[in-house]
């Protein structure tokens, strides 16, 4: 099949530009790159025209960004193992990643117009938790860089958080999009998932379906990477997996705002009640 939204990292991976934007019909906005070190390595780079946010994976690592370090970032051993640290890289900046552990490090972007906002980290306690939906689509979540849970921190367009799907689980159900500028019912926003399962061997499955009947079944694993520029989108761990994945959108604004399949959206109103069974 001629998949629109996906494509894969290869197990053992560096700095990779991945091929969001240069897919046909791909985004525009956001991309992603991946960085791993191994202890005492380090990587330079420029950020251009984009921001990025460097989000620990695992590991610890030290960033010069401009003028300004960040000594020692990051703790957790992998992204199944607590919150994460994560490093705001402005547009316009020399950067610098120094390992000092080994260290994986996803950084996800976006089109920026402003350079002049300071680089900063967000520590774990900044990182809201919780919990979206109910029973078999219940999933917890991460926010790293919102609007809603951050609204302090600055940023041009990107908005970034995890989702952790357990296993058999259901995630971002009922399906949704966010492809029009229409708010306050729906923003106008490119999405990148990049996934993770445990074990590591495990799988899931990514759907991606549009109004205009196209509707794409992709099998998720580890380091596979969907960019969405439209359609709703869901996800779905197989028995025994836990799946997480680094959300990622860039478009106008950071106001967030989605639109349920319209087929499917009685099922969000279930929550409030499965939720008081205890689901």
């Amino acid at each position: 099949m001629d998949y629109r939204y996906h494509c894969d990292i290869p197990a053992e991976h560096g700095w990779n530009s991945l091929p969001g934007k240069d897919t046909p019909g791909g985004c525009e906005v956001i991309d992603l790159n991946l960085l791993r070190l191994a202890t005492g390595q380090s990587h330079a780079g420029s950020s251009g025209d984009r921001e990025y946010l460097a989000v620990i994976l695992g590991g610890t690592a030290t960033f010069t960004i401009g003028e300004l370090t960040f000594e020692r970032v990051g703790g957790r051993a992998d992204v199944f193992s607590g919150r994460p640290h994560a490093v705001y890289i402005p547009a316009g900046h020399d950067f610098t990643v120094v390992a000092d552990t080994d260290v994986e490090v996803a950084l996800p972007s976006a089109v920026s117009d402003r350079p002049d906002i300071a680089p900063y980290v967000i520590e774990p306690d900044q990182v809201a938790t919780g919990r979206w939906g109910a029973a078999n689509f219940g999933r917890s979540f991460h926010q790293i860089l919102t609007t809603a849970a951050q609204p302090d921190l600055p940023a041009s367009r990107l908005i970034v958080g995890e989702t952790f799907t357990p296993s058999g689980n259901w995630s971002t159900f009922p399906p949704h999009r966010h492809q029009n500028d229409n708010l306050p019912t729906e923003a106008q926003h490119e999405e990148g998932y990049y996934f993770r399962t445990n074990p590591s061997d495990g799988f899931g499955i990514a759907r991606v379906h549009t109004d205009d009947g196209y509707s794409e079944n992709y099998t998720v694993h580890d380091h596979a990477v969907q960019m969405m520029w439209e359609g709703y989108h869901t996800v779905v761990s197989a028995p025994g997996v836990q799946t997480y994945y680094l959300w990622f959108l860039g478009g106008v604004g950071r106001t967030q705002g989605a639109v349920d399949d319209p087929r499917v959206a009685w099922v969000g109103t279930t929550v409030p009640t499965l939720r008081d069974l205890g689901l």
